[in-house]
């Protein structure tokens, strides 16, 4: 990796850790982690991430979009999920969900009050998106 691309990784990653952390309100918010980042070598300008979504009981999401395509994994306990017209769906572990890029995610949720839930979460979008955008209320 020449050092044009390092810097753009690193501008790209501390943007991103920005964005996810304007959502984090006492612990109101659902917990987001990065675990991979990395520039789209066969696509140039684009980048894919892996992260994941802890909830906590009762705990969901603003209402938001993703500019770029998202795909969802239940890792454990169960989420409700709405995406654009669709209907909500519960899933559980071993199930997952995508959502094509800009699609509007108006429902994600712990659907427990006693558990914690966690989702896996596989985007590729461009270098310098948030991984989400809040819709306008």
């Amino acid at each position: 990796m020449n050092t044009r691309n390092v810097v753009a990784s690193v501008l790209a990653g501390l943007a991103l850790a920005f964005s996810i952390g304007t959502f984090a309100h006492d612990g109101a918010q659902e917990k987001i982690t990065i675990l991979q980042d990395h520039p789209a070598l066969n696509a140039p300008g684009k980048k894919v991430l892996m992260l994941t979504v802890d909830y906590l009981p009762g705990q969901a999401s603003i209402p938001h979009s993703h500019a770029g395509t998202t795909m969802a994994y239940v890792l454990e306990g169960a989420i409700i999920s709405k995406v654009n017209d669709g209907k909500e769906t519960t899933y559980t572990p071993g199930q997952s969900w995508y959502e094509p890029a800009g699609a509007k995610h108006y429902v994600s949720k712990n659907a427990s009050a006693t558990q914690p839930a966690k989702l896996l979460v596989y985007m590729v979008l461009d270098e310098k998106d948030p991984v989400l955008t809040p819709l306008a209320k």
